[in-house]
């Protein structure tokens, strides 16, 4: 196993980019009873109604759903990118809570049922874009991390949030390999994550999420680096002082704590000025702060992102 810092520009894309649709459920033995999909393992599947919110639509083209389960970051369930489709079956995501604590003054634990009924489930294709150069065009379902972080009233002196994602290396066979300090944890600036871009995302597609996109919940940060969007949540902490996240301990000099999309500022081992969307033969142009800079730039005035990166 090779830790994350160790992987070429160049092995980004692996052989057999994609698998086709059926070949995945396959493998994931996926059976029928009595009219219903059951996922071995505890693992859940469903469809979800939400509406289409076209104040949060990218104008690009979705990228195909086949694609968008087939090649993902989830270093739980391994390090390539074919891995967690394969391996995340292990995963069980009924039942499942998420505490919300820390400097708030009502601290709740909410279980997954209870967060799909929080707030209306809406759909929002957002753009993905990740440090290694790829990037996808995703209709998530879910609402605004907001709507969960005012029913905990955070106190005047939270001004970060952590999240915290599940630590069970038998259900997460990749947390058995010191890939890094498990369990995951990510961080937003409080206003970063009240900001209605922030998705408590619960589905993908009109479904629940599959496993391998971070079931059975996890934040999307449109404008962000797909790492700061942590899968699989089973803490969300408002704390006072900036925390550490997983890749700042683990790469500080590749990865900072704001993370916002910079076509100026190269990865060390890289550019970041052009991205290949998924699908596509050539590179396009990187937008800053992934286009989302008309809802988000504010955040940042005043701010060298070159240096605060």
């Amino acid at each position: 196993m090779r830790y994350r810092s160790d992987i070429r520009e160049n092995e980004i894309t692996p052989q057999a980019l994609w698998r086709s649709r059926r070949e995945f459920l396959k493998s994931s033995l996926l059976t029928t009873a009595a009219g219903l999909i059951t996922v071995p393992f505890g693992a859940w599947a469903g469809g979800l109604d939400a509406s289409p919110n076209a104040r949060f639509k990218a104008e690009d083209e979705p990228t195909p759903r086949d694609k968008v389960t087939s090649y993902n970051n989830f270093y739980e369930f391994g390090a390539s990118k074919e891995d967690p489709a394969q391996n995340a079956g292990t995963l069980k995501t009924r039942p499942w809570t998420v505490s919300v604590e820390g400097e708030v003054n009502k601290p709740r634990i909410f279980d997954i049922e209870t967060l799909l009924k929080l707030a209306p489930l809406e759909e929002r294709i957002y753009r993905l874009r990740c440090v290694e150069g790829w990037s996808m065009v995703i209709p998530w379902i879910g609402y605004s991390l907001g709507e969960v972080l005012k029913q905990v009233e955070p106190r005047g002196n939270a001004k970060f949030v952590e999240f915290v994602t599940l630590m069970d290396p038998v259900q997460m066979p990749g947390q058995q390999q010191e890939v890094l300090d498990w369990p995951y944890r990510e961080g937003l600036r409080l206003d970063e994550a009240m900001n209605p871009l922030t998705l408590l995302t619960l589905g993908l597609y009109g479904e629940v999420l599959p496993n391998q996109n971070g079931a059975p919940v996890r934040i999307v940060v449109p404008w962000k680096y797909g790492f700061k969007s942590a899968k699989s949540i089973v803490a969300i902490r408002l704390v006072e002082k900036m925390p550490v996240s997983s890749w700042m301990k683990a790469a500080p000099r590749e990865y900072g704590f704001y993370a916002n999309v910079n076509p100026e500022v190269d990865h060390p081992r890289w550019s970041q000025a052009r991205e290949r969307r998924i699908g596509d033969f050539l590179k396009r142009p990187t937008l800053m702060f992934n286009g989302y800079g008309e809802q988000v730039g504010s955040l940042y005035a005043g701010m060298d992102l070159t240096r605060q990166f």
